[in-house]
């Protein structure tokens, strides 16, 4: 606790204690309450502001920072006014304006102050971007492993002293500013001669200025102090710090060789021996091991989760009513051995850059025409996002056991929903697929399923995909994507069909994608919103489950990123009802009675299920340790760009701006993503070309005749739909490692 002197005239003062308050630093983010003025009728209301990264932002509770904004302002344009003692006004030149008031008088020079260094640096921010266009400078390569790294980390040190030595020389001239024209303006007020009750103001209001003066001197000796102190002993810090990354090298490389060691002894051992099951946990089939590679291990699948039902009476809840409940025991093959993935890849670099002077010349445009670098993106292809939608492919496995086709359509719709789970912090666009592009996804020993996707098309942009379960069902999608850029917030439209076939029932469903929105492209914390209705029908039985993305409101007391389902049969009587979130879990409930209820807010009269308890029939995975760092990606996303033997070489994983964009090159990614995407065009422009010799004037050509190699475009006569199915060769051509009919796309 401090002392604080508060003078109140010549010849009094008091004593005061009082705890000390945060002080605002240079670059360092500031958030507290304040009162906003919204309107004549309410007034000033009280918001919660956050002021980070020259961005000042409000929130109606603090609750509300991790989904909603409602408003942000860029301090790099902004005027910063002070009314009196407790009100300030905020505005970028009347597009905006806050009219904002402190608790006090000391609590609006805090903001004051923090409010002014954020524009400081937000000025000069702004002005290297214009003159840079990119913060990060150019690293001489260096010879040896983890060089090149150690000197991008001294950089990036000596970057960020200098940021704070600027911002400490920023505060250091704001002081003095203020000072001195606070000292000024007191001896043009001294001369004043009004009352004896004005005199006595004014030497009150002389004492606290000079309090302030004393106070900003002390304030600048410190910072003087604390320069001096990091120059002199910063050479030592570093040479520290040097010898301890050499020490951490050193015992990396003899742990990574003790693994090795531990690997081939654990191999001879399983060659030699063959251990009985019980013992091991692994069949003796297990000697297969010698064909793996240095690198593979291997654990036990776990148990797969126990099927949920839900009994249609519950006097009987303790009967197998689904008929399938039997069947969940542990499988005899999810003991077999399987191969272990990586479980992290590298943080994501910590890149500024102008994000407005890039976006502001494509408002309205196509997000697939636009031509964007990698710091937007996150390291994996739209061909891998799409693979994602099998995370949680234990939906369809339950599905395919279930003997009654409503309850089935439940678990389809779930998966449906647990599709979209993925995306609520993924906020970085995935690279855009070349022609001919594939990526395959091949989990049969582990999961029991294997899937394909190829990019069949270039303009539009579409994506075929295929899987196949050996639980008893297949999964087929073709998307096509169309976005727009709204200056605001970010459209993305799925066009296309997805189609699931169960082998055992012929049960076959359809449905289409909701439309995801990006908000806050420009300014203000992005976030992701899914919107929209979805209808999955079962094309044999007529029975349909209609689904309803809420989208989020502002005056809507429902929890965010709300859905909610209703399964009928092909008379449209109701028998199941689902509810939950898009990004946590869903819940499932027999209708045992449904009726007519009162009028709604719009004149309809809304329906009345009676239902049985909800049972849980989905939960998302949770993350895994330190993914903020890492995408944002799921344990199946971390694995999907792992690099694999033996895929095509076409495959996702093989493209190099991707690869080093996942590594932390991003500028050798951005000038390797340039080189890939004009030789597309130009192997487009000779495609063309070589078409318009080939066909007659009376065919004429079409501008993409590009021909899938694994997919081909057919009608659907169940769904009545055409897509790219998978037509097959892919999986045969890996086994014999005969990839021949693959373009040189990378």
């Amino acid at each position: 606790r401090n002392l604080l002197l508060v003078p109140l005239s010549t010849s009094q003062a008091v004593v005061m204690s009082e705890p000390k308050p945060p002080t605002p630093t240079p670059g360092d983010t500031y958030k507290g309450w304040l009162f906003k003025w919204t309107n004549y009728i309410k007034g000033y209301q009280r918001r919660w502001f956050v002021l980070s990264n020259g961005l000042l932002s409000y929130y109606r509770t603090q609750a509300e920072m991790g989904h909603t904004c409602r408003g942000t302002i860029n301090l790099a344009t902004a005027n910063i006014a002070v009314e009196d003692s407790c009100n300030f006004v905020i505005s970028n030149g009347g597009a905006q304006t806050y009219h904002l008031k402190a608790s006090s008088e000391v609590e609006r020079q805090r903001w004051i102050t923090a409010l002014e260094l954020a524009k400081a640096k937000a000025v000069r921010m702004q002005a290297e971007s214009d003159d840079s266009g990119d913060d990060c400078p150019a690293v001489p390569p260096t010879s040896g492993q983890g060089g090149g790294c150690r000197n991008l980390e001294i950089q990036s040190t000596l970057r960020t002293l200098g940021s704070k030595v600027e911002d400490l020389n920023t505060c250091n001239d704001l002081i003095v500013k203020h000072g001195s024209a606070l000292q000024r303006s007191l001896s043009e007020l001294e001369g004043i001669r009004v009352g004896a009750d004005m005199g006595e103001k004014m030497r009150q209001v002389t004492e606290r200025a000079t309090l302030f003066r004393i106070t900003s001197n002390a304030m600048i000796n410190a910072c003087r102090d604390f320069l001096s102190l990091a120059q002199n002993h910063g050479k030592r810090w570093q040479k520290a710090l040097q010898v301890e990354r050499d020490q951490r090298i050193r015992l990396e490389e003899t742990l990574e060789q003790l693994a090795k060691q531990h690997n081939h002894l654990e191999r001879a051992f399983r060659g030699a021996t063959v251990l009985p099951s019980s013992f091991s946990g692994v069949p003796g089939k297990g000697d297969a091991s010698d064909e793996d590679d240095d690198n593979e291990f291997f654990d036990a699948m776990e148990d797969p989760a126990e099927f949920i039902t839900v009994p249609a009476d519950p006097k009987r809840s303790g009967s197998n009513n689904s008929g399938i409940s039997s069947e969940t025991g542990i499988d005899d093959q999810s003991l077999e051995p399987v191969r272990q993935r990586r479980t992290r890849i590298p943080d994501k670099p910590n890149y500024y850059l102008n994000l407005w002077s890039i976006m502001k010349n494509c408002i309205g445009k196509e997000l697939s025409k636009i031509p964007m670098p990698v710091n937007f993106n996150e390291p994996l292809s739209m061909l891998q996002r799409l693979s994602e939608d099998l995370e949680y492919y234990e939906l369809l496995d339950k599905a395919a056991k279930c003997q009654s086709s409503l309850e089935q359509m439940c678990y389809v719709a779930a998966f449906t929903i647990s599709s979209y789970s993925t995306t609520v912090h993924r906020t970085g666009k995935p690279f855009n697929p070349l022609l001919g592009e594939t990526f395959e996804l091949d989990r049969l020993r582990d999961c029991g399923y294997r899937s394909l996707c190829e990019q069949v098309s270039h303009h539009p942009p579409a994506a075929a995909h295929h899987a196949v379960s050996e639980k008893g069902w297949t999964l087929r999608q073709e998307i096509t994507l169309a976005s727009k850029f709204r200056g605001k917030y970010l459209s993305i439209m799925p066009l296309g069909s997805i189609q699931c076939l169960f082998d055992k029932s012929n049960n076959h469903y359809s449905w289409k994608k909701v439309t995801t929105t990006v908000h806050n492209i420009i300014v203000g914390k992005l976030w992701i919103d899914q919107s929209g209705e979805i209808d999955v029908v079962n094309h044999k039985t007529g029975d349909r489950c209609h689904l309803k993305f809420a989208p989020y409101s502002y005056f809507s007391r429902d929890v965010p990123r709300k859905v909610t389902g209703v399964v009928t049969d092909k008379d449209g009587k109701a028998h199941y009802v689902l509810s939950g979130t898009w990004d946590e879990k869903m819940e499932f409930s027999r209708v045992m009675q449904s009726s007519k209820g009162e009028n709604g807010t719009e004149g309809k009269q809304r329906t009345v299920y009676q239902t049985l308890k909800a049972k849980e029939i989905w939960r998302k995975n949770p993350l895994p340790e330190g993914a903020e760092n890492m995408y944002f990606f799921s344990s199946l996303a971390l694995t999907l760009n792992d690099p694999e033997e033996g895929v095509a070489p076409t495959d996702s994983r093989r493209r190099p701006d991707q690869r080093l964009m996942e590594d932390g090159r991003w500028d050798e990614a951005n000038a390797e993503k340039q080189r890939l995407e004009e030789k597309q065009r130009t192997v487009r422009r000779e495609r063309e070309r070589e078409a318009v010799k080939a066909s007659s004037p009376e065919e004429g050509t079409h501008p993409d005749n590009y021909q899938a190699m694994w997919f081909e475009k057919l009608d659907d006569p169940v769904s009545g739909e055409t897509l790219h199915v998978y037509k097959g060769g892919y999986w045969e051509a890996k086994d014999q490692g005969s990839w021949d009919v693959c373009p040189d796309i990378f």
